[in-house]
């Protein structure tokens, strides 16, 4: 679905407004009669944070706001109920306070709840709001940053939420090919011939009992005066689906949610169309490995030995510890651009989400640098990052008997395991995400929604950004 965001100058009778206030005294200029403001002061007396004053012509949301970007998201979640059930199609966000990274939030907010997936429904009851107008603080420049985080994000949720059913490797290599024409970077998609061709191990041995190709597609934003000399990488596991291959996962809260396990290669698609729709002025390229995990016939077994791209062999002991591979053989492939530095993000360990839930994302790396860029994008965004140790110590629990490594470590630290089983295959600046447990809810949580919610792309967004300031 399409949340338009529009930039507006002037304000008429009938408009329905959302009022940022943080004093009643603020309200004198929108034409409220004497009841109304008495009904304003009341509200606030009794630290009412938000109220609704319907003039039959139009509503007027009163919302208080401090200094907190991420209360102002929520408060727009929360007003967001009360503008779909009366069947608001528009309104405009007015900052009277000129807090102008507040009323962005507030906007922010505001658009990511309007996000609904109805692909599939036969009765698709939308939302009513498609406009929001923001007036006051806000630029044209804001307008234009607000709906490129809005279409990357809702980009990312609608490929986190497709089925395996329609979103195999191949139809995902279509659909980024798809965003790539939209959103105007260019896609390369490397078929399963020329990934046999660079012997590229890790995917193939995950795709061995699959049914379908694997495929291999590469994303490349690059203006012609792009500000840097290298370019970033990203990289984003794209398991369309996880079974856990031989090694079987249950089914009740696990495999049945395996739709989700691309959730770090969508990020990387929607952080790709919001910088493409923006047009930042920075060279990334997006890496995406994709196939689904299945124990068919054929399928890799534990005690197998694979050789990765990079000549690497490795032990398989765990079938389900899949998304390393695949994103091994990624990371060795973007040695050939010599990137200033290379991020991955992946729902790789559910020890990330015992570790932290919810609430944020397990960070590792060797790049302290980009590591306290990102922890402060994340601050700002509210995608906030745990830095968990990367201590060489770590590695020497991926040691095999048989080959150079094993895929999977210890009982213990499993998170910071699998990141170290990744950096073996990096050469440069490099920093791991895992979004295991922020990328799918099973309920509704906040602005977030149900189902995928694009954690990483406003992440990245925020953090490319700052790169050119």
């Amino acid at each position: 679905m399409n949340t338009f965001i529009a930039r507006k100058t002037s304000i008429k009778d009938t408009d329905n407004l959302i009022v940022l206030i943080n004093n009643v005294a603020q309200l004198e200029d929108f034409s409220l009669s004497k009841d109304e403001m008495d009904y304003a002061k009341k509200c606030l007396e009794f630290e009412q944070m938000n109220f609704a004053i319907n003039q039959y012509n139009r509503w007027v949301f009163v919302q208080v706001i401090g200094d907190c970007r991420e209360a102002a998201r929520k408060a727009a979640n929360s007003l967001h109920a009360t503008i779909v059930a009366n069947k608001i199609e528009e309104v405009t966000v007015i900052d009277t306070v000129k807090k102008k990274p507040i009323c962005f939030a507030f906007s922010e907010g505001l658009a990511l709840s309007n996000y609904q997936f109805l692909k599939y429904l036969t009765d698709k009851k939308e939302y009513s709001l498609k406009t929001i107008n923001l007036c006051a603080s806000m630029q044209d420049t804001d307008v234009e940053e607000l709906q490129a985080i809005i279409n990357g994000t809702f980009v990312a949720r609608d490929l986190v939420n497709e089925p395996l059913s329609y979103l195999n490797a191949i139809q995902y290599s279509k659909d980024i090919e798809a965003y790539g024409k939209k959103f105007g970077f260019t896609v390369e998609v490397l078929h399963k011939k020329k990934i046999e061709a660079l012997k590229m191990g890790g995917l193939l041995a995950v795709n061995q009992g699959s049914i379908d190709p694997p495929t291999f597609s590469i994303m490349n934003w690059k203006p012609k005066e792009a500000t840097n000399k290298k370019p970033i990488v990203i990289v984003g596991k794209g398991i369309v689906y996880d079974t856990g291959g031989l090694s079987l996962k249950p089914t009740p809260n696990s495999m049945d949610l395996m739709k989700s396990d691309m959730g770090g290669s969508a990020a990387v698609v929607g952080v790709m169309t919001a910088i493409a729709k923006a047009k930042l002025n920075i060279h990334v390229i997006g890496l995406v490995p994709a196939t689904d995990n299945r124990p068919s016939g054929n399928a890799y077994a534990p005690g197998d030995v694979i050789t990765m791209y990079d000549g690497t062999s490795v032990e398989v002991l765990n079938t389900d510890a899949e998304g390393r591979l695949i994103l091994a053989d990624a990371l060795s492939y973007a040695k050939k651009y010599d990137p200033e530095l290379v991020i991955d993000l992946a729902t790789l360990t559910g020890a990330a989400a015992r570790a932290i839930g919810k609430q944020g994302i397990v960070a590792m790396g060797n790049d302290k640098n980009t590591m306290a860029a990102l922890k402060a994008s994340g601050d700002e965004v509210q995608e906030r990052l745990a830095e968990f140790p990367f201590w060489d110590e770590y590695a020497d629990d991926l040691k095999s008997n048989i080959a150079d490594l094993k895929n999977l470590g210890g009982p213990e630290a499993g998170a910071i395991t699998a990141g170290k089983f990744l950096e073996h295959f990096t050469n440069y600046p490099y920093t791991h995400l895992d979004i295991a447990g922020p990328a799918f809810m099973l309920s509704q949580f906040n602005y977030r929604g149900i189902g995928g919610t694009g954690v990483g792309v406003r992440l990245l967004f925020n953090f490319l950004k700052n790169k050119l300031a």
